[in-house]
């Protein structure tokens, strides 16, 4: 990462007056900004900074009208930085409306009830996915990356151009990843083909204002889609990446990418094939074993495109047939994991598993021929990892476990048997109980606070969502809406995790993003920001400097921390496979 000393702004010297008051107040009411649907779980959370005796609480309405309580607030102990955070749970008040929560004479930022709470929401954040874009981008109004790329890794073509300008950079770095991106382009089929009518028709499929006749969700898909289709070229060569952390070196625009891979400022980019082998060109090397795992995500991003067009473009959907088959076959012949290539840095996501998108292929090919091989080979993926691994730990390694919940599961139980039905849903139930467990504190949150911890509270909640969906078992309905609350602004810090959302809500001002410092943080909006992390983590990771006085500091005091400045890349970065994961829940939640 490439950072800039930036001076400290009027904003910065209120924000400081901020953190001071925070310091004085003991109790903190946090809410959902987003807003509660009145069938649903609702509950404030009252963080304290000292010890606090808090009885009860109450609801009123704008007029100060007590509509709910007093009623009894359940101190559920530390945690983080609050020395008590007491639940308030308001479920039985359904009548919409606004209101305010009150609790020893602190009120609450102002929350609804309505049954469109989260109408909107999934539109949102195609807003951020469409200015990620390569190739034609709408917010530049241009191309971006036309030299995309040169092959490199391979032992007989190294040197070769390759056609595969498009996609979505992973985040606010240029990176491509077929690893994210073709989850990302999966999960937002899926809420297509679920919820139909949850995203609107407001823009062209080339990203620019207008309407064409189709969800802007499948539109967005399909850019996805026909990258995949270029680093997909031909049976034997399944490309993996474009671009390696030398993109870091410049602080630019994604419209004048300056980073220089060795053949001039602005040139071409190197796109990495899987090899089955590790693979890192600078100094270090990633551990790379097969070709399975970036396989299977292909496989089921053609398949369910397929289905998605056949009526729509039957040319567009036969090729992305054929490329689905292909996809499955090469992971069967090379099994393993193709993890993203590292270069001058250690990072690189780090994919442990790959039987679970072998298992998401083998369902959407099953669904795409109604051949039982497909569906008998899903059960027996299924079966091989039946907990995606990270549900219960305390920690991971980055992107140890992805995708961080088994849409498999849930596409196994759509086309099952009674008997296979039941058995994805017990998988789903046994790694939902393992967080449960880990869950007893006030806020309900047991997820691992690593690095991107917003991608596993946003899968947590779709898990859960699917089981209860699958199943009518209610039993996990309290922590699933406290993942979702988690998201919105019930956290320690009161800060909605997704940028400019909601546009009443407290959010990020300052979010680790190129585009943001030099155009305005308007133009990240919809992005879900990387989340809090482990304190252990942020002092660990190399580069990270605060740029302005921390005004959540009264609030980093405890194990995990977040801040909302340019120079945090661990927690305030948005992601682009973490924007698209949310797709799916805030869809289903749109009614």
């Amino acid at each position: 990462m490439h950072f800039r000393a930036l001076p400290i702004s009027c904003a910065a010297a209120l924000v400081l007056a901020a953190s001071g008051s925070a310091q004085q107040t003991p109790l903190h009411i946090r809410v959902n900004h987003v807003g509660y649907l009145p069938d649903a779980p609702k509950v404030a959370v009252a963080c304290t900074l000292q010890p606090v005796a808090l009885q009860e609480f109450s609801v009123v309405d704008l007029q100060g009208k007590r509509v709910f309580g007093p009623a009894r607030a359940r101190d559920g102990g530390a945690f983080g930085p609050c020395v008590q955070a007491w639940r308030m749970d308001f479920s039985a008040l359904r009548r919409p409306g606004s209101y305010i929560v009150v609790a020893n004479g602190v009120s609450s930022p102002q929350i609804r009830i309505a049954e469109t709470a989260y109408r909107g929401a999934a539109d949102t954040l195609l807003l951020y996915m469409r200015q990620q874009r390569s190739g034609y981008n709408p917010l530049f109004r241009d191309s971006v990356h036309k030299k995309d790329g040169l092959l490199v890794d391979h032992p007989t073509r190294a040197g070769e151009f390759i056609p595969v300008s498009g996609g979505w950079a992973d985040a606010a770095d240029y990176l491509q990843y077929v690893t994210t991106s073709a989850y990302a382009t999966f999960i937002m089929m899926m809420a297509h083909r679920d919820y139909p009518q949850a995203v609107g028709d407001a823009y062209l499929a080339n990203g620019l204002p207008g309407r064409n006749q189709r969800s802007d969700l499948l539109d967005e898909a399909r850019h996805g889609l026909e990258w995949l289709l270029r680093m997909y070229p031909e049976p034997e060569l399944m490309l993996n990446q474009l671009g390696d952390d030398r993109d870091h070196a410049f602080w630019d625009l994604i419209s004048t990418d300056s980073s220089d891979y060795g053949w001039g400022k602005g040139g071409y980019r190197p796109v990495y094939p899987c090899t089955g082998k590790p693979q890192g060109l600078i100094r270090h090397k990633n551990r790379a074993d097969g070709y399975a795992s970036t396989a299977g995500k292909y496989a089921a991003a053609f398949a369910l495109g397929a289905q998605l067009f056949e009526r729509i473009d039957r040319d567009f959907a036969q090729r992305m047939r054929e490329k689905a088959v292909q996809a499955y076959q090469l992971g069967l012949q090379h099994p393993g994991v193709c993890q993203t290539a590292p270069g001058a840095g250690a990072y690189f996501y780090e994919e442990d598993n790959w039987v679970d998108d072998m298992e998401l292929g083998a369902t959407q090919l099953y669904a795409l021929t109604r051949d039982e091989r497909y569906r008998s080979a899903a059960l027996e993926f299924a079966r091989r990892e039946p907990v995606t691994p990270w549900l219960g730990r305390d920690t991971a390694n980055h992107y140890q476990w992805f995708p961080w919940h088994n849409n498999g599961h849930y596409e196994l139980w759509r086309a099952g048997t009674p008997a296979m039905k039941r058995q994805a849903a017990e998988f789903y139930r046994d790694g939902l109980q393992r967080v449960v467990a880990r869950a007893g504190n006030g806020f309900r949150i047991g997820i691992p606070f690593i690095w991107c911890s917003n991608n596993l509270m946003t899968s947590f909640a779709t898990q859960a969502y699917l089981y209860r969906k699958m199943t009518g078992d209610t039993r996990f309905m309290e922590h699933e809406f406290a993942a979702l609350d988690w998201l919105f602004g019930t956290n320690p810090w009161g800060v909605s995790m997704v940028i400019g959302y909601p546009n009443t809500g407290r959010v990020a001002h300052h979010p680790h993003s190129q585009t943001a410092d030099l155009m305005g943080v308007w133009t990240q909006k919809g992005g879900l920001l990387d989340g809090p992390v482990y304190q252990s983590i942020f002092r660990n990771l190399q580069g990270i400097a605060l740029h302005d006085p921390d005004e959540y500091a009264p609030f980093n005091t405890g194990f995990i921390v977040y801040h909302d400045d340019l120079g945090d890349y661990s927690t305030n970065e948005p992601i682009m496979d973490g924007t698209a994961n949310l797709t799916y829940l805030l869809s289903a939640l749109s009614r």
